[in-house]
């Protein structure tokens, strides 16, 4: 039987406007503290609100605008190790994965190339600066995964983890208001990338009723708020708040049970493409439901079958392409269409990389390569 273990953080704090919960945190126990942000949020309403309090109690800000490199992390480290005794994070996945990386590496002696998986040599151990993660959009669930996103497109072209259970922010501070005006293109990428992480964990060979019936819970809610992200007024309040929620059981659930064959795929692809991961799994959840309706797995069909029952109260003959349809049906934003280009010469490097991960079925190449093709059919 599986096993499965829940990293979480100490403290979790959820709520429209618990942004405002951040500056008693810091006064209760003062120390030298680092803020990482998005130059969104320091152009933001929430920010201004914030300004005067937060920059009495903060020693200086990073700025990060796409997902960091491991020189990146190494630059800020040699800049601020020993000044700094906090990280603060506010903002995307790539800005709360560059402030964990940050954070433990300011603890640990090598640079980041040498403790990142795929390419490094070292273990990292478990120590970090403390960290208070607070989420500006609803994707990544970073804010409560042990694993920091690092990717190099230069030197080694990997897009990896660094990975301690001791990661997982201390923190969390989940504020659905911090949503709000978000362009629907993002918010729609960003929860596709969470109803990803849930439904791969849910499908995977590591889960067990533990995992999969917190994937449930997080693609319940994920149901609720897909159709009205940007709805203004109370139905948009309440779907912000609930993709918030479903983001954060993502994380939770990825850290339990992993993912599957879509990231094993994106992983690669967001190695050498900038392009939006969660945009990128998106494109390739569709034509995985397609395949995964083909299948004669009898444990991927007994479990696709009783979640579209949780999910719609029905039990539909072809569950996964009832999912799929409702997806495309209900999406504020169609991310699937207008693919960006992918080379021949690309999808082969990727391809080359790939696998199944924790699939309940290993998908051979020829397979992956459907799904590559249905997702990118532009070169």
């Amino acid at each position: 039987m599986n096993i499965s273990q829940m990293l979480a953080n100490r403290q979790t704090i959820f709520g429209n406007g618990s942004l405002g919960e951040l500056i008693p945190l810091l006064k209760a126990a003062p120390a030298p503290t680092l803020l990482f942000c998005g130059r969104s949020f320091l152009n933001s309403e929430a920010y201004a609100g914030l300004k005067t309090a937060l920059d009495s109690l903060i020693i200086d800000h990073e700025i990060v605008s796409h997902e960091a490199s491991p020189d990146e992390i190494d630059h800020w480290v040699a800049r601020w190790r020993g000044k700094v005794a906090r990280v603060v994070a506010i903002g995307g996945g790539s800005v709360l994965d560059a402030a964990k990386a940050f954070a433990a590496l300011c603890e640990h002696p090598l640079n980041t190339l040498r403790y990142l998986e795929k390419v490094g040599d070292t273990q990292p151990g478990g120590n970090t600066l403390p960290v208070i993660a607070i989420p500006t959009t609803a994707g990544t669930g970073s804010e409560v995964t042990q694993n920091a996103v690092v990717t190099d497109k230069n030197r080694y072209k990997v897009k990896a983890s660094l990975r301690h259970a001791n990661f997982v922010p201390q923190i969390a501070i989940l504020d659905p208001l911090l949503l709000k005006g978000t362009p629907d293109a993002i918010l729609a990428c960003c929860a596709i990338d969470a109803f990803t992480h849930l439904f791969e964990a849910y499908l995977s060979a590591k889960g067990n009723a533990f995992s999969r019936q917190t994937a449930i819970s997080g693609m319940q809610a994920f149901i609720i708020g897909w159709p009205e992200l940007n709805a203004s007024g109370p139905r948009g309040d309440a779907a912000r708040e609930q993709m918030m929620i479903a983001s954060w059981l993502g994380g939770l659930c990825l850290s339990m049970a992993g993912l599957g064959v879509i990231h094993g795929i994106a992983g690669e692809l967001g190695a050498i493409k900038d392009y939006h991961h969660g945009e990128v799994c998106g494109r390739l959840l569709l034509p995985f439901l397609s395949l995964l309706n083909d299948s004669e797995h009898p444990q991927q069909r007994v479990l696709i079958a009783d979640l579209a029952a949780r999910l719609f109260a029905t039990r539909s003959p072809t569950p996964a392409l009832q999912l799929a349809g409702w997806l495309q049906n209900n999406a504020i934003s169609p991310f699937w269409l207008q693919p960006p280009p992918l080379s021949e010469a690309g999808k082969q490097w990727i391809l080359a990389r790939s696998n199944s991960k924790n699939s309940l079925v290993t998908y051979s190449q020829q397979q992956q390569r459907q799904l590559l093709d249905q997702a990118y059919p532009y070169g």
